[in-house]
Order: C-alpha cells, then structure tokens, then sequence
C-alpha cells in the first residue's frame, strides 16, 4: 500500500456524494491509507475528491501547493544544515512545496517524493518536470528539424517515446511543447518550436501533446504536457531573447494564439507564460491573456505555471513595485504555480492576511493542480514513476532507437541536387569529408538536452563510415568553437585559426566528391542563443570557399538550429541537405538519406532568408499597397522592396526536394460558389515522374481576396503526406471548412465572410496551379 499511517485522528466520510472531513482534536494527516480510499471511491469525481482535501488544507499548506522549487541538493545524500537549500528542504518536509524540476532518475524522485509523503501533514505527492523537449536520453530531432517533416503521426511517436524515457525516469510532468511562433530566425529558440504558420504549428501541438500524454493521463508511460510560452514570445522583438514582444491583436488572435488553442482542445494539463512583455504587461502578470482568454473563455481545466522566476522579474520590467506586488499581480492575473522565485510561498500569506488577495484565488489554483495530480495517478501512488527495473528497460533501449532514427530521416530537408550530384554511388569512389561538424558526436544532439549524455550521437563522420564500399578521407579543416561548450555557457569561436585548410584542400582535390558539413553548434541554438547574424560561424564560409576552388562536386551538410542566410552556398554548391540536429541518430540518418537508402521527403517549416536584413521573411505577409514588382527593365523606385537585394527568400516556407520529381496537374473545385456553412471540395492530380519511389508533402493554400481586414496573401490551409512508386499517379482530394475559411477580427471574434477566394496547391508556398471560388450567404 503506498501511504503508510502510524496513527488517524480524522476520519473520512461521504454522503450524497459530497465528502466532509470529521476532525477529532489536533490531528497528524501523514501518508494516510484514508486519503487513499478517497481516491479509490468509484462514486466520486475527482473534483470532489479534490475539494475535499481543499477543506483539509491550512492556508498554508495551499500556498505551498504553487510553489515550485528547482533541485538543490543530492536527494540520496545528507540533508542541507544551513543557508537558502535548508529553507527549500524543510519547505518540502512541511507540505510547502507542490513540484520539483530537474530532479530526475528513479532513487532521485523516489527521496523527494518520501520526505513529502512521509514526513508532511498531509502527504500530497509532488510533481515531479523537467524539460523533455525532444527526447531524454535517446534523442530525437530538435522540433522545428521535426516540423520539417510534416509527418504528424511520426511527431506525435517521437513525444511518446520522450514520454516513455521520462517517466521511467521519475518524471512525471515535461515543459513542453513551445508552441510559439515565430518569423524570425535571430532568436535562438526558434529550435524549439514548429517555425511559423500557425497551421502547421496547430497541427504539431496537437500532436505532441498527444503523444506526451497519450489517450490516458493515468497511464505508467505518458506524462503531463505543457503549451509555452503564453503569448507571443516568439515574437520577441528583434529576435533578442526575454525582449518585448510589439504586435497587434490581429497577430495575436491569427498568428500566435491558434497553436495555444490546439493544445487547449487536445487536453494539455498546463501552460507556461514567457518572459516577454505584451501590450505594455508581462505577460505573466496579464489578466487579460490567463484569465479572461486562457482560463475563461477557452475554459481552460489545467493549471498555469510562470516561467522560471518570471513573477518576480516582473519588478525588473517596472510592472511590479516589490516581490509581494509581484505575487499580488501574478495570482489575480491567473498563475496557479510559482516556479522558483518563491514569490507565491513567500508573499501570498501575507496579501491573504491583508485582505489583498482573496483566498477563492489560491483554492481555484491548488484545485487545478490537486486535480492534474489526480489525473497522474500520484494519490494512487506516489511512488509509480519509481520502478528501477523499467527504468533500466526502457530508457535507451533498441525501440526507441529505431523511432529516433526514423524521425531523424523524416527531417531532413534537401535544399539543392544539381546534376543528380545525390545520392551517392556505394561503392569505387573516394569521399572526402570535411568539416569541424563532420566527427562531432555532441554537437549533433541539439540544444535542450539536458538529460542526454555528452557526445551520446552518432556523428556523420560514424554514420558514413557505415557504407564500406568507397574510401573515406576525414580531415576537419578547422575547429568552429575554441572552448569546451555547455547548456549554460557561451561558445567562443575560432575565427583566425586556419592551420587545417591545407590538408583538407589536399584531400578534396584527391576526392570524386567532397562533403562538407558546416553550420552551428548545437549549444549556439536554444534559449538565449539570439544571433544578429547567421551567416556560418567562425572561417567555416572561408573553409567551404576554398574547397570549391578545389572540387565542384561538393555536397554541403548543414548542421544548424535555425534557418540561415548561406545565400553563397546556394548560388555555387551543387547540392546542399539540411540536415538540422537530428539527435542521437543523426550520422546514421544522414548517411542513410545521401546514399539513398532513404528518399527525402522534409519541407522547410520556416523562410530561409538571403541575408539577416530581409527578417523578419515569411510566406504569409500582407500585400502592401505597392506590391506590385516591375517587368524587366523598368527603373521604379516607388513599390516595397529593398533597393539593394530581391525581396523573394532564399528558400520559401515549405520547400523541399527529393531525389524523384512529382507533376502536379488537374485542379479541380467541386462548384464555383458554395454557401458559407458547406464544404469545399478540392482534388489535385499527382504523379511520380522520377526514377525512385518516394514521399511528397501536398500543399494547399487558400487567399481571401477581400475582408474587413486585411489578409494575408497566401495561408497554408491543408496538406497531405503521399507516397508515390516512380510512375505511379493519385488524385489527392481537400475539404475546407469555415475553420480553415474563417478568421479572427480585431477583437478576437472568429468569423466567416462571404467573397471570393483563391486555391493554390502544389509542392511549397510558391505553388502556382490555382483555381477561385465564391462563397455566398
């Protein structure tokens, strides 16, 4: 039994379906089997359940339940005597903390979790998060390398496998998936996210949050999920990480709050609020985005979670006067759970006391984390995530590596294959690798692993040397960063040191073909990784100019977070292959797509741009009221555009090639007008007309010719992932209904207008086979 009792003073008894405690003098409620039988109760919700322990619990011990505290000592080893650690060990031993981050491995979260459930009143079991964003020990791709699959069944396994791992771990909670989007490539989280349409971006948060938490929260393999950052982080201004986030409301109710919604309706237990500032408030302060919008409106069930310390850093912005104005602010706004800051277990008392705050807040936010806590399963037993034996099977284990690997192929981009420069033949070649990436075990796993061990990937340097039938030459050419990276620290880069250049040169001029693989370290991506360039760090550009003097049958592996701006790449390096940071597969999956073992298939879920002054680029831009590009020869000054570059991207949002070619022909639309409240019909006809068998992602992108305000000039509405044998044809069909057809006015009202309307479907968001049709009243 999981809750042991040395001795009862209370009793527990349920009438007419509503449960009320009976106290008996002074009494010790500590791990105990009453509480237990509560849960067990088949007659009764959960919510009564809940709000039975709520009339139990001293205020004190409410305020604790929205106090989250990081990890602050060895939990096996002594207990801390002094300082700050001792206040945070005796807050969790007297019942005044609800959740622990970073704490992890089974014997970890097992001591946590017994000094709560056996040495507080109470005994209520602790959350237990952490960050799991792609993966926790076997790593998938980062997720916007994974939204460039738009394989949603493929993301939605890779989150369950991450789900697998971490839970076996102890964990029993994740901080993911950031669903914010985002047009510009300066900001280093972008990694972490799925780009920026907020339709693709809907559909992966749908999908991940479904694969974390799977069709039963109670489940031993799913845990709870999070929809960060709410709202607009990613529209932090100039890219510059914690920054401002300037927008109106049509971007917000258009751009940036679809994917929140999707993880609202796929049932996610918890949302994060941003760093950033919006409309003139932080937004964990806002009322107006957690309370009226998030937990009013949507009718939001879970509980909100501030991001680290960001309640009281609302008194850095100049929103808050002090710490306690910071929690007075916060907890009206509509945060359920401080996360470190201590604002909440330090101030709320006393607001309580003083009559500042109401203590209907405080019960609303503890019965939405009792009632996640329910749903897990933890007053079942708290101790369920602790299972050394399945910990031991699952995390690493051949299954997951084969997901891993899986998705990693599916992620892979290729951007340029001229003269059919890929894939490469098996054997009687030699093969030149060059690159500081090329033999990198560590780099290849990303930003965000923190659970991962160092240099646990499979480098493309091992991935290649898989294939045996044609000679390999490695040399490195250059180092890219001078110093021993970390999650915390700042990379220095090698931007003088050219010693290698001569071997590899040697090497590529004795090649049939040369590989290069170049970009960022995966530790120059992720949180606090903004960048006012993104160019190819370090003397890589110059490593990569010479070696095609060299040799002209190059082919450039890109390593890199983020889209960059390798406009000299793509006007001289024959073939090119995004291949992101795939995690803990990465050399195999690369091998495996150059060799053609594997068909690409990934198309970009973010504009790459020709150079950093074009951000921020993307495809779903308004029209302006000078759009219009003059012909050949005409010398206009006055339309939008830059005098100095052209104004299309270097790579537009969803493109992407493979090595056979597919024809796109007969679109049709079942009838030129419909009525608002039926369905458009649409069908396509789509042809393998290359040599290999392969995956072709079908793009459909409406535009509203006419609206009370205005629209973009092209929105992905619909896509589907086909596979075609070389030869072979299909007639791919859409529907659209008035939620792809509709959008959301200045004031968030969705609505649905009557006009005229544009299909466009092809291979990218520059697909050029179009049809119109009228809606009508």
């Amino acid at each position: 039994m999981p809750y042991k009792t040395d001795r009862i003073k209370w009793c527990l008894s349920i009438s007419l379906g509503l449960s009320a405690f009976i106290f008996l003098n002074s009494f010790r409620f500590a791990n105990t089997s009453n509480l237990l039988e509560m849960q067990r109760s088949q007659t009764d919700s959960i919510d009564v359940k809940v709000d039975s322990i709520l009339k139990i619990m001293t205020l004190e011990e409410k305020v604790g339940q929205m106090n989250q505290y990081n990890g602050f000592w060895d939990v096996t080893g002594p207990s801390p005597k002094d300082g700050n650690a001792a206040k945070k060990y005796e807050d969790i031993k007297s019942g005044r903390v609800g959740s622990m981050l970073t704490v992890r491995g089974v014997d970890q979260v097992r001591e946590v979790q017994k000094l709560v459930v056996e040495e507080s009143r109470l005994g209520i079991p602790l959350l237990i998060g952490f960050d799991v964003i792609h993966g926790y020990k076997t790593l998938s791709p980062i997720p916007l390398a994974e939204a460039a699959s738009w394989d949603i069944e493929a993301i939605k396994k890779s989150a369950a496998v991450a789900a697998s791992e971490a839970a076996a771990s102890g964990i029993n909670w994740t901080f993911a998936p950031m669903v914010d989007i985002s047009r510009d490539p300066r900001w280093g989280r972008v990694m972490e996210g799925a780009g920026e349409d907020p339709y693709l971006g809907s559909k992966i948060a749908r999908a991940r949050v479904e694969g974390f938490q799977g069709k039963n929260l109670n489940a031993i393999n799913t845990i709870a999920a999070t929809a960060k950052h709410f709202a607009a982080y990613g529209f932090a201004e100039a890219g510059k990480e914690y920054n401002k986030a300037d927008i109106g409301t049509v971007t917000l109710h258009n751009m940036v709050l679809p994917p929140f919604k999707a993880a609202n309706q796929a049932g996610v237990s918890t949302f994060m609020t941003g760093f950033n500032e919006f409309n003139g408030i932080p937004v964990t302060g806002s009322e107006y985005l957690l309370r009226d919008l998030l937990k009013n409106k949507w009718g939001f069930q879970g509980f909100v979670i501030s991001d680290w310390a960001s309640i009281e850093e609302m008194v850095t912005h100049g929103y808050a006067r002090d710490k306690a104005d910071a929690a007075n602010k916060a907890v009206k706004a509509g945060v359920d759970m401080d996360m470190e800051s201590s604002s909440f277990v330090d101030e709320l008392i006393g607001l309580i006391q003083a009559g500042a705050v109401r203590e209907e807040l405080i019960d609303d936010a503890v019965r939405r984390i009792l009632k996640v806590k329910f749903l897990l399963g933890l007053f079942d037993d708290p101790y369920k995530y602790c299972d050394v034996e399945r910990e031991l099977q699952t995390i690493g284990c051949e299954e997951n590596r084969k997901a891993v690997l899986d998705m990693a192929k599916k992620s892979i981009v290729l951007l340029k294959n001229e003269n059919n420069l890929l894939p490469l033949k098996k054997q009687g070649q030699k093969i030149a690798v060059i690159g500081p990436l090329a033999d990198d075990s560590n780099s290849v796993l990303g930003s965000w692993r923190i659970a991962s061990e160092d240099s646990s990937g499979v480098s493309i340097l091992e991935g290649l040397k898989q294939y045996t039938g044609n000679k390999l030459i490695f040399k490195k050419g250059a180092d890219l960063i001078t110093n021993k990276p970390t999650f915390i620290n700042e990379l220095e880069f090698n931007t003088t040191d050219k010693s290698g250049f001569e071997e590899a040169l040697l090497a590529a001029k004795a090649a049939d073909v040369v590989i290069m693989v170049l970009g960022e370290h995966g530790f120059q991506s992720g949180e606090g990784r903004s960048r006012t360039q993104l160019d190819l760090p370090g003397v890589q550009q110059e490593l990569m100019e010479e070696v095609f003097k060299v040799n002209k049958n190059c082919i450039l592996v890109l390593n890199n977070g983020r889209p960059l701006a390798i406009e000299w790449a793509a006007e001289h390096i024959p073939s090119i292959v995004e291949a992101w940071h795939l995690g803990t597969e990465t050399g195999n999956a690369v091998a495996q797509v150059l060799y053609g073992d594997y068909n690409p298939s990934g198309k970009l879920p973010m504009t790459f741009p020709r150079n950093v002054g074009q951000i921020p680029i993307y495809y779903n831009h308004k029209n302006t009221g000078r759009p219009v590009d003059p012909q050949p020869g005409e010398n206009m000054v006055f339309w939008s555009h830059y005098s100095d570059i052209k104004n299309a991207p270097l790579f537009p949002f969803g493109y992407g090639l493979s090595y056979t070619s597919f024809n796109y022909s007969n679109l049709n639309i079942e009838k030129e007008s419909y009525a608002v409240n039926e369905e458009v019909q649409i069908s396509v006809e789509l042809i393998n007309t290359g040599d290999y068998d392969g995956k072709e992602v079908v793009q459909l992108y409406i535009r509203d010719l006419f609206a009370k305000i205005v629209r973009p000039v092209r929105e992905l509405k619909g896509f589907q992932l086909v596979e075609l044998k070389k030869g072979e044809s299909k007639i791919i069909k859409f529907s659209l209904t008035s939620e792809e057809l509709g959008f959301y006015d200045q004031d968030g009202n969705f609505t649905v207008e009557p006009g005229e309307f544009e299909i466009f479907v092809g291979t990218d968001s520059n697909a050029s086979l179009k049809t119109r049709f009228l809606l009508k009243e």
